[in-house]
């Protein structure tokens, strides 16, 4: 008996490259498997990333605010590293291969933390807890902590925004009910990062506050590998998009051509600049971008001038003489909610050192307040986070091309490592100004000495400033709108 089956709307293909059968291949099922992976990644990240400020200070021996500057970095390095694999991803080895060498990498990095702080760092045996901790360290040992660190910011940073991506390309955006598990998808996925993170958070954090480092990091080690081989187990299952090709070569492109036309005459119908076939483009899965009107002066680079107004030269092309078109609200109330959790974090430590104990001598740090006012500004953080992250992940999702997908998602957490690289250098300059002879810092290694309420206060200043460029910048810019895939494919069924 013969049965049909249909094809997917958006282009998608299977492992083998042939067009993508709906009931066999992405949706929920696969989905699901990206989700739990995405999970155990994040639990082995921050059982890494979440105390590494602690560990630093604990086990490498460096104060407060050089090992927050180190942290600073290195999580920027991670975000850095998202934009190579995108890179890769949307270029030349596709989403899954990019996540599969990447958390590959990850796990290599892991695996070769947990053995150097076993058998190098974490001596003698029991420091790194509280009151102990360790001794000096060789320039071997060391070496092989940064180069593990680095590796695990290689492996997660190519990883990170490719896997979003990848879960949502499970998904046909052009079917009613597939669409809407695509809308839904991002949602999921920052539920299961954050289910990750509040397990290393509370379980890993809490052994290796401890002092039982190695033991978190191979927990971590072995978090990620299971998470390695789930990702594996649905490769039969997964849809694909054909890679792009390099899209540095063709941004510079539309600028050459652009530069070499500047005396033409852009046509006031959009209509009349140079575009493929729709059709042609669906054949990948891309969709055409309908023109806008903003940056106007690249239109000339899709101008055809009576040089290559012929069949021929449209048909066979020079694409550095021409080139195609098609080459918010929750994030402002993320901010908002982000000012007032600085603020509240700022009175919540004024109040804090007005109740310290001076005259403790092991008690750096210490005060009588409780320590679940701090609640309300994590809360707070959390929303923030809600809005700014999900909201973040839909909108470069939904408004890079089609070839440019997990380049979207990498910028947008470059964004992050941006910040924290002004995060690091803002450390450095609070404590070069606030430091003197009598005044240790902001951010002295015994806070009771320190003024980290008005580090808070200087924080909620910034994020006030970002939200007015926010609120300029969104009232700018325009959505843009993409042609609808071919027909051609609507219905495809083969027996």
């Amino acid at each position: 008996m013969n049965k049909k089956e249909e094809y997917t709307l958006d282009g998608s293909v299977d492992r083998k490259g042939q067009p993508a059968v709906r009931e066999r291949t992405g949706s929920w099922f696969a989905a699901t498997l990206i989700l739990v992976n995405q999970g155990l990644a994040t639990l082995a990240f921050f059982g890494v990333g979440v105390n590494l400020v602690l560990f630093l200070t604990r086990v490498m021996g460096q104060d407060n605010a050089e090992a927050a500057n180190n942290v600073s970095k290195w999580t920027g390095t991670v975000y850095i590293f998202s934009l190579l694999g995108a890179f890769l991803s949307d270029s030349y080895w596709g989403r899954y291969k990019t996540c599969a060498i990447f958390q590959a990498i990850f796990v290599v990095g892991l695996i070769s933390l947990s053995i150097s702080s076993y058998i190098f760092l974490v001596k003698p045996e029991g420091c790194g807890n509280e009151r102990t901790p360790c001794g000096s360290h060789s320039s071997l040992a060391t070496a092989m902590f940064y180069v593990s660190i680095y590796l695990i910011a290689l492996g997660n940073g190519g990883y990170q925004p490719n896997i979003a991506t990848f879960g949502a390309d499970q998904f046909d955006e052009d079917h009613p009910s597939e669409g809407l598990g695509k809308v839904s998808f991002f949602s999921y996925f920052y539920l299961a990062l954050n289910l990750g993170s509040l397990f290393s958070n509370t379980i890993i954090g809490y052994f290796e506050d401890k002092g039982m480092w190695a033991l978190g990091f191979w927990a971590s080690a072995a978090s990620a590998l299971v998470a390695l081989i789930l990702f594996l187990t649905g490769t039969p299952r997964y849809r694909h998009f054909v890679p792009s090709g390099n899209p540095l070569s063709r941004f510079c492109q539309v600028v050459v051509a652009s530069i070499r036309k500047w005396k033409v005459v852009i046509p006031s119908d959009g209509d009349e600049l140079y575009e493929v076939d729709g059709k042609e483009n669906a054949n990948n899965g891309s969709r055409n971008i309908l023109h806008t009107k903003g940056f106007k002066f690249l239109d000339r680079a899709a101008v055809i001038t009576s040089k290559e107004n012929s069949t021929e030269i449209v048909e066979n092309n020079n694409p550095w003489r021409l080139c195609t078109v098609t080459q918010l609200q929750r994030m402002g109330v993320g901010l908002v909610i982000a000012i007032l959790a600085m603020v509240v974090a700022g009175t919540v430590e004024h109040f804090r050192l007005k109740y310290k104990e001076p005259d403790c001598v092991d008690c750096d740090g210490s005060s009588t307040l409780s320590i679940f006012w701090q609640v309300p500004q994590y809360v707070l953080i959390g929303a923030s986070e809600v809005f700014m992250y999900v909201g973040q992940l839909e909108f470069f999702n939904g408004q890079a091309p089609d070839g440019l997908k997990s380049f979207g998602s990498a910028l947008c957490m470059t964004s992050i490592s941006l910040g924290n690289y002004v995060s690091s250098l803002l450390v450095t300059i609070v404590m070069k100004i606030s430091s003197s002879d009598r005044m240790p810092g902001w951010i002295p290694g015994n806070l009771n000495k320190g003024h980290l309420d008005n580090f808070y206060f200087l924080l909620a200043v910034l994020t006030s400033a970002d939200f007015v460029v926010y609120l300029l910048v969104a009232n700018w810019y325009k959505y843009i709108k993409f042609e609808g895939r071919s027909e051609k494919l609507e219905g495809c069924q083969h027996v």
